[in-house]
């Protein structure tokens, strides 16, 4: 197994340590003179680093301007590269031409979607499950819907979440003020963290964990890959409704599942009175940049006083939102059509094999090596390093991005996140500056 001699790899992460946010505030109010007398919200201040992904982007263009010549593959940020099928692009652009007509001209819809679309999304994604189209809230993606799920639950409730995490969970949490003051270790004082991680099959010990008001689950995970099986959903299920908490249930990678792991927590018994389930075109079928996705609110979600969920969810929507794109909603029935379907699926078969061509490089030089099986992610060990530092070792020796797992956690120290998507020239070239790198 390749080690990284610990002498390599100091001076490469004081490059790539994130940049604290406050850093140029003196600078700036003394150069500007002028300040309003507005407060600060407290919250904002205690967000000490960068939003994750941001962060690496800015790495990336530094990385660019330091060696021009290089040719820079990125494994990093998860966003979809191969083009959208056609038979998607033509419904929203007809949609679009269609608007300079009189009679093809639409202007506000629904603020929960298009009927056509919920009603296709609650058919094709919940077919053997009672969703009814009502409870699907067509939203610009769930990244989105995550921040309007915190406005609805407000500053009161407590939080858990899966360690290591997709990072938005957290840092709305942070901005909502729910999360309390961060240690050391980069832990929020009132956020629950549930460590997954190989020793426990990336599924929390739930005899040990707090109870918590709302709980934050992402399967198939991201950025482990690990996709929960049926009996752990039941035991989270379980646990949801023995502490009267509600589950966050983001989905956004369930198209990639390719075993018998659940694709919905709704597929668990019990799970329409705890659960809320967020999820994305984006990633299954190339809408990063057009945006689209859905949350799903059934009406058995109450909160402690009986009044249901979906009608907070609704006003919230009502209030904050006009909508998605109409041309964007065309694209999404499109894909939901038998042709579009289709097309969109050999997507995410592309993407898959990027992902096996990836396990099989690390595992060839000895690294243990997880996910890549029912995600498009990798989770890549290397024992007793840390994280930033071999994310910087690989982007200085190799010339490619990835992400360090402690950007999802404290328990993703010693792992690299790495992402299937990409060209399929530029994952074979990955692949053998990996080999070369590690061997």
């Amino acid at each position: 197994m390749y080690k990284f001699p610990a002498s390599t790899l100091v001076s490469h992460a004081i490059i790539l340590q994130p940049v604290i946010v406050q850093a140029s505030f003196k600078t700036q109010k003394d150069l500007l003179g002028c300040r309003t007398k507005v407060p600060r919200n407290v919250n904002m201040e205690k967000l000490r680093n960068g939003y994750l992904f941001p962060e690496i982007s800015r790495l990336e263009v530094q990385h660019i301007e330091k060696y021009p010549n290089a040719k820079l593959i990125s494994l990093g940020i998860g966003d979809t590269t191969e083009p959208v099928p056609q038979i998607i692009t033509t419904s929203m652009a007809n949609y679009a031409h269609a608007l300079s007509t009189v009679d093809g001209y639409t202007g506000y819809g629904p603020e929960q979607g298009n009927k056509a679309l919920r009603k296709a999304i609650a058919k094709e994604f919940y077919k053997d499950l009672p969703i009814k189209d009502t409870e699907v809230f067509v939203s610009d993606g769930a990244q989105c819907d995550i921040t309007r799920l915190q406005l609805l639950l407000g500053s009161n409730v407590t939080i858990a979440v899966q360690d290591p995490s997709f990072p938005a969970y957290i840092d709305s949490s942070v901005i909502i003020g729910q999360a309390g003051v961060e240690d050391e270790a980069g832990r929020y004082g009132s956020i629950e963290y549930m460590k997954c991680g190989p020793h426990n099959n990336f599924f929390p010990d739930l005899a040990t964990t707090s109870r918590a008001d709302i709980i934050f689950f992402c399967s198939p995970n991201n950025p482990t890959g690990h996709a929960a099986t049926r009996k752990q959903l039941e035991q989270l299920v379980n646990f949801a409704r023995e502490n009267g908490s509600i589950i966050i249930f983001d989905s956004a990678y369930s198209s990639y599942i390719k075993d018998d792991s659940p694709r919905s927590i709704y597929e668990i018994p019990g799970a329409r009175e705890v659960a809320i389930e967020i999820s994305s075109f984006s990633k299954f079928a190339g809408f990063t940049g057009v945006r689209l996705g859905w949350t799903v609110v059934p009406e058995e979600v109450l909160y402690s006083n009986g009044f249901p969920v979906i009608h907070d969810f609704n006003r919230i929507v009502c209030t904050c939102f006009n909508g998605a794109s109409n041309i964007a909603q065309a694209g999404g029935l499109a894909c939901l059509s038998s042709e579009g379907f289709l097309a969109v699926r050999s997507l995410v078969d592309y993407y898959m094999k990027n992902a096996k061509i990836l396990v099989e490089t690390f595992a060839s030089v000895g690294l243990k090596v997880y996910g890549g099986t029912n995600a498009p992610y990798i989770w890549v060990h290397f024992p007793g390093s840390n994280s930033w530092d071999v994310c910087t070792k690989v982007l200085e020796k190799a010339h490619i991005i990835t992400i360090p797992g402690s950007g999802f956690g404290p328990s993703g120290e010693e792992f690299l996140r790495i992402s299937a998507f990409g060209h399929r020239e530029s994952i074979l070239e990955a692949s053998s500056r990996l080999k070369s790198l590690f061997q």
